[in-house]
């Protein structure tokens, strides 16, 4: 399997992975039916059998490793690729020089994703970094570095299928720049005030991905609105039913708490 690391926004990745939708649910619920047995919650999603290998709450690791996961495929020639998810945040730590050099030196089958959302918490990129043209940084370390509009769908899957093939062809790394926005607070309940200003708000949210996707299908004659409503609706069922899952499923017996905490050696 390809291996993705991912952040504490892992939940889409986690269902692109191919985690159900039910044990995503049952482990927000902290739930033992849980991708994680109901130890990880919201941002601690792992499900290794199909390589998901985990997001995280902290910022940044993911990039260091999926470098290693790189190097683990490289030494063992097989063709399979890493990905490392991270935000604009993630830009500013340690990781990211060292996770993108030890690429470059070493032609790893890795592709970098920045989610450039466009604030770490409250903090503006522009204000953290006066280089923001993170494309440009990957090309210091002799890593292909591309921007995407990150709200087009479409040209996300085209580029990084580009990029994966590329490196399962030995072309080595490549750094994905795609740019968006957090339309939402940075935690539901925080008070969303001050840093940013209701028209960019608004702006954005007017460039939705899904409506623009949608769009875009029947514009194309790939898709009718019936069709898309239709899909909608047995997506709405989906989440019905994983809501319905995780409520029933049971907690975790207090009695394995130790449980996972080392190897078992298999």
């Amino acid at each position: 399997e390809d291996a993705v690391f991912s952040t504490h926004r892992g939940h889409g990745h986690a269902l692109a992975k191919g985690v159900p939708v039910e044990e995503l649910i049952a482990e927000l619920y902290g739930k033992v039916t849980g991708c994680s047995q109901g130890r990880g919650g919201s941002m601690h999603l792992f499900s290794p059998e199909i390589g998901l290998m985990g997001t995280s709450g902290i910022v940044g690791p993911c990039i260091l490793q999926a470098a290693g996961a790189g190097y683990s495929f490289q030494l063992l020639g097989n063709e399979n690729v890493s990905v490392a998810f991270f935000g604009d945040g993630g830009v500013s730590n340690g990781a990211f020089h060292e996770g993108l050099n030890l690429a470059a030196i070493w032609d790893l089958p890795t592709i970098f994703v920045l989610e450039d959302n466009q604030f770490a918490t409250e903090v503006a990129f522009t204000y953290s970094a006066k280089n923001t043209d993170v494309a440009k940084r990957a090309e210091g370390y002799g890593i292909q570095g591309i921007t995407v509009d990150g709200n087009n769908v479409l040209e996300v899957h085209r580029i990084a299928g580009e990029a994966i093939q590329r490196a399962r062809d030995g072309g080595g790394p490549t750094l994905l720049d795609c740019k968006t926005y957090r339309t939402r607070p940075h935690a539901e309940g925080m008070r969303d005030g001050g840093y940013r200003t209701v028209e960019d708000i608004e702006a954005w949210k007017a460039r939705d991905p899904i409506e623009q996707l949608g769009e875009r299908l029947v514009a194309d004659n790939v898709a009718t609105d019936d069709e898309l409503d239709d899909a909608e609706s047995k997506i709405t069922v989906l989440v019905e039913n994983g809501v319905a899952f995780a409520e029933e499923s049971p907690w975790p017996d207090p009695s394995t708490v130790m449980d996972h905490i080392f190897s078992d050696g298999s």
